[in-house]
């Protein structure tokens, strides 16, 4: 953060303040982490930005300065539940994307994004399945709910079109064939059922992932 003060000349000149950068993380982050826990555990509609406030311990304008109204509050809480930061990074920024397009295997570019995908899953998942339920009665909710969702499946178009780049996939499946399959499988949805519900360990599901992914898409060896 930086403020204005006055030199000896009477000019304005700007100071770095550290210590207030940090303070200000910190409440944006105690914030997104009290919205978060109330989207979940009381669902997005029933909770007031006061609620979030009141968790957070802060004031009601605190959390406006910070983050915004409620749908910001929502935006960001996916948003950040995706990128595992304090802040939003874009698919082609995150290190898990980096690592499966610097693999050189189909089956290595599946289990470098199947790894990505098991780590953003358990705080993810919450929240995603959190905004599904709101937005179907909430219109803020249901435009984030698409946009996301859109958002996923282009990213699953170019993943598809990084697996066909090896070489090794299946004539048979277009880009949009595997894309729409990944796009399925890789959803919160899924993970909630197997992982949540019938109460697999993430590595028996990303195995799950790898192997269902590799032998769907590989193209078969010749003899």
């Amino acid at each position: 953060m930086t403020d204005q003060v006055r030199d000896q000349s009477g000019g304005a000149r700007r100071y770095h303040s550290p210590r207030r950068e940090e303070q200000a993380v910190a409440t944006r982050r105690a914030v997104l982490d009290a919205a978060r826990h109330l989207f979940v555990s009381k669902g997005y509609l029933a909770t007031t930005v006061a609620d979030v406030a009141r968790e957070a311990r802060v004031a009601v304008d605190t959390v406006y300065a910070t983050v915004g109204r409620k749908p910001a509050l929502l935006r960001e809480v996916v948003e950040t539940a995706i990128s595992g930061t304090d802040q939003a990074v874009p698919a082609e920024q995150r290190d898990y994307v980096a690592r499966a397009r610097a693999a050189t295997t189909l089956r290595d570019k599946i289990e470098a994004y199947v790894a990505g995908l098991v780590e953003i899953q358990p705080r993810l998942a919450p929240v995603y399945l959190a905004l599904r339920d709101a937005a179907t009665t909430d219109a803020d909710s249901a435009a984030l709910w698409s946009e996301i969702s859109g958002r996923r499946a282009a990213n699953m178009r170019r993943f598809s079109a990084d697996l066909r780049a090896t070489g090794e996939l299946r004539a048979d499946l277009s880009d949009d064939d595997v894309g729409d399959i990944v796009w399925s499988m890789n959803g919160p949805e899924y993970w909630t059922l197997l992982v949540v519900d019938r109460g697999w360990a993430s590595e028996r599901f990303a195995a799950l992932l790898v192997e269902t992914w590799t032998r769907l898409f590989a193209a078969p060896r010749p003899d």
